[in-house]
């Protein structure tokens, strides 16, 4: 039988009226006269009716109730998706020949705000694509009787492969449907023309001087946008993660040779998907444009040289070559790409908010404050409370309620932007009177973003007198709106009806972190990891590390016990799919030594600020909140470096300087060594990608250098026992 929620009262009215009826005897026996009609029996129906309409709504659930009612469930209205997309940028002004640096979330304003997601070096250069692009069967047969007499001319002893220099991608324009150079161009290479604003020599001397470093002889990024075109699924086809596509980047030399371009990051995942390509350039000497005029150089243009450009306007402003040459070992047979250009940047749809006060606290539990917008990016929210020692970033967790009774954290509603503390229970409460701000938080979202190519026209520069000019060659994508009520009423259902289950990644995590009778600090999922064998890729295993908590960053590092993790396996192993294999382990630690040395401000406090550096070493290695490069713990698998320990260090009040860290490690015979620094002078300890740092060795000092007291080789030398294996269940 269908399921059917019981009314609160089902009376109607005409129960109402019998009832009413039949208290006039008890109340007021002198009235005899009940038929209908007569003035009391029609006030008697007038309330029945308005009764009957009282019950008939309070036996509906009104809007207020629902949303209470998902509120309890904790599952918020998801927030809406930011557009993204990609944008090319230049100077909009012949007479600029600097570079013009716009910074990480600079807006783009109307007609929708869109900011940029990373730097960007806007370079006094207009870029043209061009390809050897191979001719025709009517090109071909037009070219035969040439390719002899150009054969002799070049001197060319094996066959001879004529190829028409085409531009791609003309004005900026993008090619929907693909243009594949690795089918089109006899090189299988797209070049890149770094051209002036104008042909004149200064103008040209002045761009080159920019492009190799300028004055400051500082290296100059330069941003491709690579678009590739991809294909729809075929019916029944397998859809797996594409394999990066094994290319590099190359800047024409003096010499006629080509240099290859440092990448500084690669957002193309490999020319996989749409993304920026950060490049080095090399110093002005590094780089040189090859002869393009026949009558100075016979082999312009012929072999790996650059494409032959005919046209002098174009030919008499160029300035460098720039060349993406898929690598032979890649072994493709076809690379479309629907746009390319220099000067380009990703943009997501949203606005950024600097430092504001969104209230106090009032040291209740579970205070809740709005952050003043909706649809908020939980990446960038950063939530900072007033405490004695001045504003204190509180981190952003999942679920206030699973926060411990002093950890400093909160709860926030993206979609509704809306922030809650703990109950001093779970989670601390904010003092009373005490400021709360937004320091940094980036909201919006929505279909609105998903403008069309073209839509996005102007950008304001840096400063008043730099005029940049903006070009949006294809559609933005990726902007869904906010969850409406009614979607969130169909889809939390089916959440829950597959909640208490450990199917995915977070659901191992979060029953976990949930284990009754165990305190969990951290929980970490190494799926396809088989922790005896030391395995990866192995379908089917999933590995939980856990680790308890604990107060405070004193050594040893935290370890479960075997009840612990028992409690834990017996809680998983429960929930988990029948075909998968579980594990539950402890953390495997790699001890680790530091030693620093600084240089005080006032030496009347040294030994403050020396206790505050080494507690600042271990806070930055400690494996649980708040400690960590991130706050977060340290991150498992993340090798050590010896400089962000350095940043860590300098951070403490009371410090000058800082002098090189060292690191060291220890061997199998327990002896400490120190690490050799690599090319860049910097010290590494690498981790692999389930293991942890424990620091067991600690020396702080004042001056250049501080020497560890460093125990004996062997056995008893003195260091924290740690397994070799982690502790399985």
């Amino acid at each position: 039988m269908p399921i059917r929620p019981p009314a609160l009262d089902d009376r109607g009215f005409a129960d109402l009226v019998a009832d009413m009826l039949r208290r006039i005897p008890a109340h007021t026996p002198e009235w005899t006269d009940l038929r209908e009609g007569d003035p009391g029996r029609t006030l008697i129906d007038l309330f029945a009716w308005m009764g009957d309409t009282i019950l008939y709504r309070a036996n509906l659930i009104p809007e207020r109730q629902r949303l209470a009612f998902l509120r309890l469930l904790g599952k918020p209205l998801r927030a809406a998706s930011p557009a993204r997309g990609l944008v090319q940028i230049s100077i909009d002004d012949k007479a600029q020949t600097g570079l013009t640096v716009l910074p990480q979330r600079h807006p783009i304003m109307k007609p929708v705000r869109f900011e940029l997601d990373s730097e960007l070096n806007v370079l006094p250069v207009e870029g043209q694509a061009y390809l050897k692009r191979r001719p025709s069967s009517a090109e071909r047969a037009k070219l035969a009787p040439l390719l002899a007499d150009l054969q002799d001319l070049y001197g060319i002893t094996g066959n001879a492969d004529a190829y028409v220099t085409t531009q791609a991608f003309a004005g900026g324009a993008a090619e929907p449907g693909g243009r594949d150079f690795a089918a089109d161009a006899i090189d299988r290479s797209l070049w890149f023309a770094l051209l002036a604003p104008t042909p004149e020599a200064a103008t040209l001397a002045a761009v080159r001087h920019t492009l190799g470093g300028g004055d400051a002889a500082r290296r100059v990024a330069l941003s491709i946008g690579v678009v590739p075109s991809i294909a729809a699924p075929q019916s029944l086809e397998a859809i797996s993660a594409r394999a990066p596509i094994l290319h590099v980047w190359e800047v024409a030399a003096p010499g006629g040779g080509f240099l290859p371009l440092e990448l500084l990051s690669d957002g193309t995942a490999g020319l996989t998907r749409p993304g920026i390509a950060r490049l080095l350039l090399p110093g002005e000497d590094d780089f040189a444009v090859p002869a393009n005029d026949v009558l100075a150089d016979l082999q312009a243009g012929v072999g790996d040289r650059p494409p032959r450009i005919d046209d002098l306007l174009v030919a008499t402003r160029l300035v460098a070559w720039v060349r993406l040459r898929p690598l032979p070992e890649a072994r493709l047979s076809s690379l479309k790409l629907s746009w390319a250009g220099i000067n380009a940047a990703m943009v997501t749809q949203r606005e950024t908010k600097g430092r504001q006060q969104i209230g106090r606290g009032t040291g209740l539990s579970g205070q809740q404050l709005s952050l003043g917008a909706g649809n908020v990016e939980l990446s960038s929210l950063v939530i900072e409370v007033e405490e004695e020692e001045g504003m204190r970033a509180w981190p952003l967790i999942d679920d206030v309620a699973m926060a411990g009774r002093a950890q400093r954290a909160c709860q926030v509603d993206a979609e509704g932007g809306t922030v809650r503390f703990g109950d001093g229970v779970r989670g601390a409460v904010p003092a009373s009177g005490k400021a709360i701000h937004v320091a940094v938080m980036r909201s919006g979202g929505g279909s609105a973003g998903n403008v069309p190519a073209g839509s996005l026209k102007a950008i304001s520069g840096p400063v008043q007198t730099i005029k940049l000019k903006l070009g949006q060659p294809l559609a933005m994508s990726g902007g869904i709106d906010a969850e409406t009520l009614e979607s969130a009423e169909t889809r939390i259902p089916a959440e829950l009806r597959h909640g208490d289950r450990a199917v995915t990644r977070g659901d191992f995590k979060a029953l976990a972190l949930a284990t009754p009778g165990v305190a969990l600090a951290r929980v970490e999922v190494l799926e396809r990891f088989k922790p005896q064998q030391r395995r990866h890729g192995l379908p089917g295993v999933v590995s939980v590390m856990a680790i308890p908590a604990r107060g405070g960053t004193e050594k040893p590092a935290p370890r479960p016990d075997r009840a612990t993790l028992e409690t834990v396996h017996g809680w998983l192993d429960a929930r988990r799919p029948l075909g998968t294999e579980l594990y539950v382990i402890a953390p495997d630690y790699v001890p680790v030594g530091v030693s620093a040395a600084v240089e005080l401000v006032d030496p009347a406090n040294r030994d403050a600020v020396l206790d505050a550096v080494a507690a600042a070493i271990r806070l930055h290695l400690w494996p649980l909140a708040p400690g960590g490069p991130d706050g977060q713990g340290w991150p498992l698998g993340r090798a050590l470096d010896d400089r962000l320990i350095e940043t860590a260090i300098a951070r403490v009040p009371g410090v000058r300087s800082v002098a090189p860290v060292r690191l060291f490690t220890r061997s199998a015979r327990r002896a400490w060594r120190a690490v050799a620094e690599n090319q860049t002078g910097r010290g590494f300890i690498g981790l692999e990608r389930w293991q942890l740092p424990e620091l067991a060795m600690l020396a702080v000092g004042v001056g250049d250098s501080a020497a560890p007291s460093l125990p004996p080789a062997g056995p008893g030398g003195g260091g924290i026992a740690v397994p070799v294996v982690p502790e399985l269940c």
